[in-house]
């Protein structure tokens, strides 16, 4: 299973570049003015490293209850993206829908669009990082008939 401090890295480079590039995105996707795209990326990237960091360390302990390791599948993957999305989703509608002073309908295609894109972007940086910093648990000896 992945250490604090792991799991700090995992969730602060994964906001860093997911600020970076949905700032833009946001911005020009629903013609809001920089400073409002700013503030609700930047808003929900904090909301979600927390978020992270909880749903991931259940997500873990779940696992391995369940599976006994925490070794993901590319189905167990998309779902892991998924859940995360629509908690993270349940958490922000409220405060984006005030924020912007937009309806709730609003403010949800808004989230979605921005889930969508985060749900991509997970998916992909969640692999790349587990290919960058795979556990000792992970590893395939030799002789193991998987390779």
């Amino acid at each position: 299973m992945r250490t604090t401090a792991d799991r700090i890295r995992h969730a602060v480079f994964f906001e860093i570049i997911g600020i970076a590039m949905a700032t833009p995105l946001a911005a020009f996707a629903f013609h809001l003015p920089g400073g409002d795209s700013a503030v609700i990326v930047v808003a929900s990237a904090t909301v979600a490293m927390v978020w992270n960091y909880v749903y991931n360390l259940g997500f873990d302990h779940a696992m391995t209850a369940w599976r006994g390791g925490t070794e993901k599948t590319v189905p167990i993957r998309v779902a892991h993206a998924i859940l995360f999305e629509l908690g993270l989703l349940t958490i922000m509608l409220p405060g984006i829908a005030w924020y912007l002073q937009i309806s709730l309908w609003e403010a949800l295609v808004m989230d979605i669009a921005l889930a969508l894109f985060y749900m991509g972007y997970a998916f992909v940086y969640n692999w790349a990082y587990d290919r960058v910093f795979p556990l000792p648990e992970w590893q395939v000896s030799p002789d193991d008939p998987r390779i």
